[in-house]
């Protein structure tokens, strides 16, 4: 049985009402007992639950957290799905408040508001184009090796087609890898080529083979070998082509999950499929675990990772990539704010010519990461991304009280060169999704461009705020 979970919405389970049939009290007391939160590590080794439960005397309570995906509550009988949907009240009520002078340090709202519970208030993240623009950026590319955790040892969870958040995110991110490794070159080693050669011997004679093939067949012009080619028709290619073939069957059937995208993954699958063409079948599965890794072609390991998820989602069946039946999936989490944060980046590299000495991600100091770090004389700054704001005034307060702290670490003066000169503030500001859709125009992410669009808080000195659209 599915409970969808959604932001700042507490699902309620209790002996009397649970989407109007009681539980019954063994049900009760195993979930009291045994309800499962998985929790997800990030790269700093920080540990976070993937959703929140709460444990009462007669009822249980479940809340969404920073991720999506599907896992056992109960393995066997209930399992929880966190849906990728943002609530439109969270957001206008942090505009409100971080507006706000004389309030921002008080703690409103202590009970989920009505308006939190509206269904139209509920909105669908398009969190593929999120991944879609964050991987088209090769450097923000080599940041997206972690956004997603499968459990693939954990039992399978029976969901429908809708449901399915995790196939479209490895699909994107595999074409997106696959873009890159066409655009650098496909990869050429030595192969083992068989063949049935005509009155000459190459390489060294395969003898069952030639017994098999030849002499019982009276072929004595023939010779069965084997011998080596130096090309890109190898393994790795062969593979990845292989997962094209599963990707492409999966998008054109299932256009549903790519609305709004479809025209750039018909161009991405466009730009690849030529590339391609030239390359044979894989015969086996068995050659993934004899891959070895060319540290000049890194983008090979990630994409035959992903590719290797991609074949087992489909148990290696190329027919149920287009199938609109039920499917099993193994519990997933992505980690969305993280996603955010590539996005932010993605956008402030794009309009600022790459410049990866002005703009420092996951700049690290005394066991802190600041999200991005812009050295930039007198207009350097310190940004962080939050992808979903509390409406609680006092964590307003807590997101703005931490980026500021940022800004008085020594290293981070160090880094800007204002240690030594004088005791100026750093400029802070914060990032934050909107969902009303607003397209982003060319350049709009120029730093110029930013400090004339930020809107300064109130309540703090030098802090500002920015939103972007994530629809």
């Amino acid at each position: 049985m599915k409970i969808s979970l959604y932001e700042h919405i507490n699902h309620v389970l209790d002996k009397q009402t649970y989407d109007e049939n009681p539980l019954d009290q063994f049900t009760f007391e195993k979930l009291a007992s045994s309800c499962l939160v998985r929790g997800y590590k990030d790269r700093r080794g920080n540990k976070y639950n993937c959703f929140h439960v709460s444990k009462h005397a007669d009822r249980i309570e479940l809340k969404a957290d920073y991720y999506i995906g599907i896992d056992w509550l109960i393995k066997g009988h209930k399992y929880v799905h966190v849906q990728p949907k943002l609530n439109k009240y969270v957001v206008e009520q942090f505009k409100a408040k971080s507006d706000t002078e004389e309030d921002v340090l008080i703690d409103v709202d202590p009970e989920p508001h009505e308006e939190l519970k509206k269904e139209e208030n509920q909105v669908h993240i398009n969190y593929i184009k999120m991944l879609l623009d964050a991987m088209s950026d090769p450097i923000v590319a080599k940041e997206c090796a972690d956004l997603v955790r499968i459990e693939w040892e954990d039992d399978t969870i029976k969901i429908e087609q809708q449901d399915d958040s995790l196939t479209p995110f490895l699909v994107v991110q595999f074409l997106q890898l696959l873009r890159q490794i066409v655009r650098k070159g496909l990869k050429k080693s030595y192969y083992k080529v068989r063949e049935n050669l005509n009155n000459r011997i190459k390489g060294k004679i395969l003898v069952s083979q030639q017994i098999k093939q030849n002499v019982l067949k009276n072929r004595f012009t023939k010779t069965y070998c084997e011998y080596q080619v130096f090309g890109e028709d190898n393994d790795e290619n062969q593979f990845l082509k292989k997962v094209f073939r599963f990707v492409t069957a999966y998008i054109s059937n299932h256009q549903r999950f790519f609305v709004g995208n479809q025209k750039i993954l018909d161009e991405l699958a466009n730009y690849i499929r030529p590339s391609f063409e030239h390359i044979g079948d894989l015969e086996g599965e068995e050659v993934l675990r004899h891959f070895k890794h060319n540290p000049f072609f890194k983008e090979y390991k990630e994409a035959i990772k992903i590719g290797g998820y991609i074949l087992k989602r489909f148990g290696y069946n190329v027919s149920r990539a287009t199938e609109n039946q039920p499917i099993e999936t193994p519990p997933f989490w992505i980690d969305m704010p993280r996603l955010f944060e590539l996005y932010v980046y993605q956008k402030l590299l794009q309009d600022n010519e790459h410049d990866t000495s002005k703009i420092k991600y996951q700049f690290s100091t005394y066991g802190n990461a600041l999200d991005i770090l812009i050295k930039d004389g007198e207009q350097s700054m310190i940004i962080d991304a939050k992808y979903k704001l509390q409406y609680e005034s006092s964590l307003v307060h807590q997101d703005i009280r931490q980026v500021a702290g940022y800004a008085r670490l020594n290293k981070v003066r160090t880094e800007l060169g204002m240690f030594d000169l004088d005791d100026r503030n750093i400029d802070c500001l914060i990032i934050y999704p909107t969902l009303t859709y607003t397209s982003i125009l060319p350049d709009s992410f120029k730093l110029s461009s930013i400090r004339q669009q930020m809107k300064y808080l109130k309540g703090y000195y030098k802090t500002y705020k920015l939103e972007i659209s994530i629809l």
